[in-house]
């Protein structure tokens, strides 16, 4: 009998890891509190617990003026509006991230302009996005990915030499720091999903951070149907209307549930940091594993999801065929995301879904070059899952075992694929 799970032998853990999202009395307390006060939507805005929500993340973040919204990749294409930048304008994006960090560019007007990642940590590579620079060059949108930020000292000097605005995706980095200061403080905005998956969720949310109360209120205009916003307040006027705007308001419901999670968030990120340094250790003991580069300016690290490289051929396997004995031995993960460039939206020639037209001739994104997004996307990165980290040492532990398993027995996988 083979010792693969995949294969009908014993699974590496059989223990369930703990669910998410994690719930209690208290959200149940605050959802029921909104739903008794009447007021449940979004309108005025901010509502009462809108406004504390606000309060709160930016107070957790560290600084900057937050606007709570619907999701988080509105939270992108309104800062982007708020900033001035639109129809013609260029924004550099990596290739290794969610569609939502490029088509947000693309609902404000303007056109994403991919660029490689640094393979050290998968986050953008700096190099190639002041190569990426034309006139046209408005914006940077750095992606603080899985459990690493870029470096925000190089993109932070990048864009005083260039006049760009930096938008930092933040969706995967609540509670990160570099050199002590928040995700999402650095650079003029900071974008944050409050998602289902995301470690500080009310099930859908975005809360955009805004370096002054300037581009707050104006993105709190284009969000309130185009109300006038004071600065740091209200509506100035209910029934006026002052920008091109639309809904894009967080509902009360929402966040009480944001208001409840950010109890419990401190002490859940700092169980998923340690169990991560362990990991750290227990990984890079494992030939063909690289764990990838913590930078020591990135001084509280945050888990979306816990990524690490595998090299094929001396790991014995390529990336997919991991995940998927990783998922039969009971360890939840994933091969991430596809290079950028590749996505079927971005391909018009060959896709009845894309849009068409969309963008310049000379973009032809499936002609890109961008090989260590490809590298990553299609035979490096696994991605495994926060709850892992909440599951104690022995959470860890079960992990690691899979895995050196897995490479033990790696001609049996691999000959079975073929």
């Amino acid at each position: 009998m083979s010792e693969l799970a995949i294969f009908g032998g014993p699974k590496s853990r059989t223990a369930a890891y703990p669910e998410w999202p994690v719930w209690d009395e208290r959200d149940v307390q605050a959802v029921t509190e909104v739903i008794r006060s009447g007021r449940w939507g979004g309108f005025p805005y901010p509502g009462p617990k809108t406004a504390e929500l606000a309060k709160k993340f930016s107070e957790l973040q560290g600084g900057g003026f937050s606007v709570p919204m619907i999701n988080g990749t509105v939270t992108m294409e309104v800062a982007l509006r708020a900033a001035g930048i639109g129809w013609g304008d260029e924004v550099i994006v990596p290739a290794y991230t969610f569609q939502a960090t490029a088509t947000a560019p693309m609902a404000a007007g303007a056109i994403p302009v991919i660029v490689d990642i640094d393979p050290k940590t998968y986050c953008i590579d700096v190099r190639a996005a002041e190569k990426a620079i034309t006139p046209k060059s408005k914006a940077i949108i750095p992606v603080h990915l899985g459990s690493n930020m870029a470096d925000m000292d190089a993109i932070m000097e990048l864009a005083e030499k260039f006049s760009l605005i930096v938008l930092e995706d933040c969706a995967h980095a609540h509670g990160a720091k570099w050199c002590g200061q928040g995700a999402g403080t650095i650079g003029h905005f900071g974008s944050f999903s409050l998602q289902s998956s995301k470690t500080l969720s009310s099930g859908e949310g975005g809360i955009l951070l805004c370096r002054t109360p300037e581009l707050a209120a104006r993105a709190a205009s284009i969000i309130d149907c185009g109300r006038p916003h004071a600065l740091g307040g209200g509506a100035e006027d209910p029934n006026g209307f002052a920008v091109q705007g639309t809904n894009y308001r967080l509902s009360e419901l929402q966040a009480a549930l944001a208001l409840a999670g950010i109890e419990r968030f401190p002490a859940q990120a700092k169980q998923r940091e340690e169990m991560a340094l362990y990991m750290d250790e227990a990984l890079s003991e494992i030939p063909g594993v690289r764990v990838l580069k913590h930078d020591e300016r990135h001084t509280t690290r945050s888990f979306y999801r816990y990524v690490f490289a595998i090299d094929p051929h001396q790991f014995g396997m390529e990336h997919d065929l991991l995940c998927s004995a990783l998922d039969a031995e009971g360890i939840n993960c994933w091969i991430g995301y596809e290079a950028m460039n590749n996505y079927e939206l971005f391909q018009p020639q060959t896709s009845t879904l894309a849009v068409p037209n969309a963008f310049p001739e000379y973009f032809k994104f499936n002609e890109m070059n961008l090989p260590e997004a490809a590298r990553a996307c299609e035979h490096e990165a696994v991605w495994l899952d926060e709850n892992i980290f909440r599951a104690g040492a022995k959470g860890v532990d079960d992990a690691v075992a899979a895995i050196k398993k897995i490479q033990k027995n790696a001609k049996e996988l691999s000959a079975d694929a073929k």
